[in-house]
């Protein structure tokens, strides 16, 4: 079954790694404390190489309740979030390259466990900062903890504090919904395309009986006496004359001689590419019904069908040339009298 992902896909997992690249250079979280004493508020802005914003009076307040001083250099995360992200940038470029299905769900499931792992991350250094406080504090509040909340608002002592995802996160949360699209769009296809299959007694059967029906196109007996001409509704009467009309689905049109064919042809009720073979009674012999396009056709006012058709069709040369030096008349082909 074919593995591959559609190339709709592959465009957009390399739209999201330009855009994993972008949170190399964006805001990736941000902290927002805001306090009477600050109108303006203060802000701590993670990158992916560093914290940014007003680190300097955020450590000097929390020098007072005993919180650790901030020092990019003291996270090891900031050394191997950069790798990580350019990881995942190539990582989905290699998937729209290979453009295997199970590459896409690879990618989804790493993708997803690096969120999760990462989110773990952030909480346990926030646990850290806010509950392990220096015992010999300035401000000592008993049974106070200053965990910033993982993402929403927290009041801590007078200052509200907002953790919400910046420009880099919103990124990192596009990439990820957009990766669950891709994954989600090509399961269902995968999955419609494995019911057809899986079905190959009902398809493949039916598609062969449409396809043998309409294929059938050898030629029916016509029956003196007993088949009526399909145009002048009258019982065909002799078996010489005849002609016969089949569809591409295999309907069946008989007639009593060249006339009533050509002129049933001219009223367009089947359409002429849904003609797949004409054929015309052999004059001569057990007048079985030959192609009109090998037949071998003679015109002439002495051959007379019972609605005045002029036609004679022979299947070999021998028959014709006997009959043409009998009569006066044309030797002629089927897309000739059909114009």
């Amino acid at each position: 079954m074919n593995n591959k992902i559609s190339s709709v896909s592959k465009i957009f997992l390399l739209i999201a790694a330009a855009g994993l690249v972008m949170v190399l250079y964006t805001p990736i979280w941000r902290i927002d404390l805001d306090a009477p004493q600050y109108p303006e508020g203060l802000r701590l802005t993670i990158y992916a190489k560093g914290l940014r914003g007003n680190v300097d009076i955020i450590n000097g307040l929390n020098h007072y309740i005993g919180m650790k001083t901030l020092h990019s250099e003291d996270f090891f995360e900031f050394k191997v979030l950069p790798p990580i992200i350019i990881f995942f940038a190539l990582a989905f470029i290699l998937t729209a390259f290979l453009g295997k299905r199970k590459w896409l769900y690879t990618l989804f499931s790493t993708f997803v466990l690096f969120g999760v792992v990462a989110m773990i991350d952030f909480w346990r250094w926030e646990y850290d900062y806010g509950h392990n406080l220096n015992p010999d504090a300035a401000i000592i509040v008993p049974g106070m903890a200053y965990q910033p909340p993982l993402i929403g608002f927290k009041q801590l002592l007078n200052f509200g504090a907002y953790s919400i995802p910046d420009i880099g996160g919103w990124i990192f949360i596009g990439v990820g919904a957009l990766l669950l699209f891709l994954v989600i769009k090509e399961w269902r296809t995968y999955k419609k395309n494995k019911s057809l299959i899986s079905r190959p007694n009902f398809a493949v059967m039916l598609i062969g009986v449409l396809f043998l029906s309409s294929c059938s196109t050898k030629p029916e007996p016509i029956i003196a006496g007993k088949d009526n001409c399909t145009f002048c509704k009258m019982t065909i009467s002799d078996n010489r004359y005849g002609a016969e009309l089949i569809t591409t689905k295999g309907k069946v049109y008989k007639f009593d001689d060249s006339h009533c064919l050509l002129s049933f042809l001219q009223t367009k009720e089947v359409a002429e590419k849904n003609i797949a073979t004409v054929y015309f009674t052999d004059f001569t012999g057990q007048h079985n019904l030959i192609n009109a396009d090998v037949a071998l056709l003679f015109q002439s006012n002495a051959v007379k069908g019972p609605m005045n058709g002029n036609i004679a069709a022979f299947s070999n040369m021998d028959s014709m040339k006997k009959m043409k030096d009998q009569n006066d008349g044309l030797v002629v082909e089927w897309k000739q009298l059909k114009k």
